[in-house]
């Protein structure tokens, strides 16, 4: 027996048809979406990265300028280009206008090695040195051949010490001769600059205080040389002047070298 449709019926199949064909758009986007996997993601790749260079031991780092101090020929260039002039501001000199106390947060040589300005002093200049096993900063002991007097100094951490950190051009003259002008940070920079800093002797530093080249000179003959290099250095990588006493006892300095 065949199926008859009724009117009611065919107005039903019509109404049903017509809302299939006005589906809207989004609509099956979405629908689509739904019933479509998303693809299988691959979880990203770790970028490979080079080793990184082992950090130096602080023992195995420069404590110098390259080409520091300069050579005798070198120096006496130098010299020749300093300008001459007296001193100024003297009187409103004050040590802790170059940073209280020593510093290794500078981009002086040395700095930034975590070893304490000091420190690096003593394990440059001490012979037969001997530093700590857990922090190779620390110097245990050594012997000093003080440059100014030639005497042979011990070391030992725990005892009280003859040597002393010298600036070679002392603050005070650095002061003097144009440090007065720079900021807080180079003046912080020149304390703590291992080519500026000796270990010697702490009474003949005392005695030397922060006298030019024309007042007062090593009592060690031998080291007049060395002197005189390292102290036109100075006066040329921070661009300091001189008085023209200065200038004359350094160019004796320098005169001594072979």
């Amino acid at each position: 027996m065949g199926r008859t449709t009724g009117p009611g019926m065919t107005a039903v199949l019509v109404l049903a048809a017509v809302a299939a064909a006005c589906t809207p758009p989004q609509l099956d986007r979405a629908e689509s979406r739904r019933a479509t996997r998303p693809p299988t993601t691959a979880p990203p790749t770790t970028a490979s990265k080079p080793p990184s260079s082992p950090t130096p031991s602080p023992s195995k780092a420069p404590l110098a300028s390259p080409g520091f101090p300069p050579t005798a020929a070198r120096a006496r260039e130098q010299l020749a280009r300093l300008t001459v002039a007296w001193g100024k501001n003297w009187q409103t000199y004050k040590r802790s206008e170059f940073g209280e106390g020593w510093s290794d947060d500078t981009d002086a040589p040395g700095g930034r090695n975590g070893c304490d300005t000091r420190d690096d002093v003593l394990r440059r200049d001490l012979r037969n040195l001997r530093e700590g096993d857990r922090n190779p900063c620390v110097v245990l002991s050594g012997t000093l051949l003080d440059p100014y007097t030639g005497k042979e100094l011990p070391y030992s951490y725990r005892r009280a010490s003859q040597i002393q950190t010298d600036h070679v051009v002392a603050l005070g003259a650095a002061w003097r001769t144009g440090a007065w002008a720079w900021t807080p940070k180079q003046r912080l920079t020149y304390a703590n600059d291992l080519d500026v800093l000796l270990a010697a002797d702490k009474d003949t530093n005392y005695e030397k205080s922060s006298q030019t080249p024309d007042k007062w000179k090593p009592p060690r003959k031998e080291y007049w040389c060395e002197y005189g290099r390292r102290w036109t250095g100075i006066k040329a990588k921070y661009r300091l002047t001189v008085t023209a006493p200065e200038k004359l006892a350094l160019q004796d300095l320098l005169g001594t070298c072979g």
